[in-house]
């Protein structure tokens, strides 16, 4: 159970310090990979090589297999972004795209109904949060009416999705006013510690996907991880 503080640390001196042609060897990364994941190693090694021929259900059946593998802890949010999510909230309708483990829904809905969506929602989350709308929905097609939520918030999704153009046509879909937008700065490498499959180094990196912005656009490097912020 790693910190976010910890990993992006971590993620730094690997992404950062190590030249590009030992850190993409699977030479190098084998024994750190062997240490966190064991004998799924194998299944994290491969998967950038076989995600994008993967159906929907094969794709939700993988996170399923892997998901006890994955560091455990409630959010991959940093306080920073968590704070400002909270704080720019427009609206008293807020729907969470990629809940996770629910840790902001829970936050959010001290202040505006929320309705929150992942792949998978577990029996065990409901049970936790019966006060919380959770749905399972995948966010190339969200199971929402159009303009149905006044602020849309989705954090650590959008470097997991297929199609992120899709995705994110998705998300303003179902957006009334405002859509906030987290992802980690990242470089692309082959092997990551994560299921990642689109990285945003630099801030160009996220905007090249937001082109079809109609209203007013903020992005910031909050805490080593990139918020954008759109109105409609």
């Amino acid at each position: 159970m790693l910190s976010r503080k910890v990993t992006t640390r971590i993620a730094f001196v690997l992404d950062e310090l190590i030249p590009p042609i030992v850190r993409d060897s699977r030479w190098f990364m084998w024994i750190p990979f062997r240490i966190l994941f064991g004998d799924k190693s194998a299944e994290f090694f491969d998967f950038k090589d076989r995600v994008f021929d993967m159906s929907f259900d094969d794709f939700k059946g993988t996170y399923e297999s892997l998901e006890s593998a994955h560091i455990q802890r409630d959010t991959d949010l940093n306080e920073v972004c968590t704070e400002e999510i909270l704080n720019n909230i427009s609206g008293g309708h807020v729907l969470e795209v990629g809940c996770g483990r629910v840790y902001l829904a829970k936050r959010i809905e001290a202040k505006a109904k929320i309705t929150a969506c992942d792949m998978v929602i577990s029996d065990a989350l409901r049970n936790r949060y019966p006060t919380i709308d959770l749905r399972e929905a995948d966010i190339e097609n969200l199971p929402f009416g159009d303009n149905e939520f006044d602020t849309v918030v989705s954090t650590h999704t959008l470097e997991h999705v297929l199609d992120i153009k899709k995705a994110i046509s998705e998300l303003r879909r179902v957006t009334r006013k405002r859509l906030i937008i987290v992802v980690p700065k990242q470089r692309a490498y082959k092997y990551t510690f994560d299921l990642h499959v689109h990285f945003f180094p630099y801030k160009w990196s996220l905007l090249a996907y937001m082109t079809e912005a109609t209203g007013s656009r903020d992005i910031r490097l909050l805490g080593g991880d990139w918020y954008y912020q759109e109105d409609l």
